[in-house]
């Protein structure tokens, strides 16, 4: 008898929304990425060192965090990525 597994969605979507990607950026030079720390522990070192090289090709940064990981990113901070930032990139770390 082989061992059964069973995952989880901690999404709770019981459909999945079905998500275009967004095209991705022709260069870095110029464009604003933020950076979104969702504060998990260690999630800001990942950022600092992605921020160094991001900023090694012009990139502007822009730092953004979460309130806690446990839940979705407000509204508020959601707007203010879409509004201010060319792509984001998050951090999940532990």
């Amino acid at each position: 008898m082989s061992p059964s597994m069973t995952v989880l969605d901690p999404t709770d979507e019981s459909r999945p929304t079905a998500r275009q990607r967004a095209p991705r950026l022709d260069a870095l030079a110029g464009r604003r990425i933020g950076l979104l720390d969702i504060s998990k522990a260690r999630g800001d070192v990942f950022l600092d060192r992605l921020a160094e090289h991001l900023g090694e090709r012009g990139a502007h940064i822009e730092r953004l965090r979460k309130p806690t990981f446990s839940r979705p990113a407000p509204a508020d901070l959601r707007q203010e990525i879409a509004t201010r930032c060319d792509a984001v990139i998050e951090a999940l770390a532990d």
